[in-house]
């Protein structure tokens, strides 16, 4: 199988690991941990990070400048269409008229699970508005679909809940959701190793966000290398093709035309 870059709103990326930036110690851990990643793509939630809102804070853009990285202003916090919406022109107008964003509409702040329907509103506003919406929801493959012919650059599901390091709970709803996509698919959410990672890509996804794999662990720095790499053997393993599964033996060294 003959591969393909990542392309994303006509933007072409070589990374396929896109990194957020919150829950660190400090911006120079951030820094270090997005460099060690090698992600092209960092996410920064608009009502946590300080874009030039306060001028009297540090801003995230003087240690993770817009000339070197992909930024992707996300709505994490929103419960509702009109926040999150409110939230991504916010974004906008802070970048200099930067329409790439990622659109999460939260509808429980126990499980974080995403509230579908309000994902579909806010979608469709933002995507009349002009924004490039890369849209994070459940793992059902009829939303993704219709996510995707709304419009939606890139469908963003879930692998398990927010924060939950569980890794990917539903192999065959994201495959399913990947087999008919004409959109990049990537897994956002519930990945707590490199291994989950690995799985991801290796189900043909896109690319994988996370976040708090990396920022949790107890070497933020080396965890984000070990996703870095995880993201390549996976890719490489699914263009390669794995061997079918088997429930019996198979021997590497088989008997037949031996000559004693």
């Amino acid at each position: 199988m003959t591969d393909h870059p990542l392309t994303i709103a006509g933007r072409t990326f070589h990374s396929r690991l896109l990194l957020g930036t919150g829950k660190y110690r400090d911006l120079a851990e951030t820094q270090a941990a997005v460099e060690a990643s090698g992600a092209e793509i960092i996410t920064v939630a608009v009502r946590r990070t300080n874009l030039g809102q306060d001028a009297n804070e540090p801003n995230i853009l003087d240690t993770l400048p817009p000339e070197k990285y992909t930024l992707l202003p996300n709505t994490a916090g929103c419960f509702d269409v009109e926040t999150a919406v409110r939230t991504c022109r916010l974004a906008r107008e802070l970048l200099d008229g930067h329409t790439l964003v990622k659109l999460e509409v939260l509808g429980d702040k126990q499980t974080l699970y995403p509230n579908v329907t309000a994902t579909l509103q806010a979608a469709e506003i933002l995507i009349a508005e002009g924004f490039d919406v890369m849209a994070y929801t459940n793992d059902d493959p009829i939303v993704a679909r219709e996510l995707e012919q709304l419009g939606c650059v890139a469908v963003m599901p879930l692998g398990a809940p927010i924060g939950s390091g569980l890794g990917i709970r539903n192999k065959l709803n994201i495959l399913t959701i990947v087999e008919n996509a004409q959109v990049p698919i990537l897994v956002d959410a519930g990945v707590g190793t490199a291994s989950d990672v690995a799985v991801a890509m290796e189900l043909g996804c896109d690319g994988v966000l996370l976040n708090t794999a990396v920022a949790a662990a107890q070497q933020p720095i080396l965890m984000a290398e070990a996703m870095r790499q995880a993201v390549r053997a996976g890719r490489a393993a699914f263009l390669a093709g794995r061997m079918p599964a088997r429930r019996y033996a198979s021997a590497s060294s088989p008997i037949d035309g031996l000559f004693f």
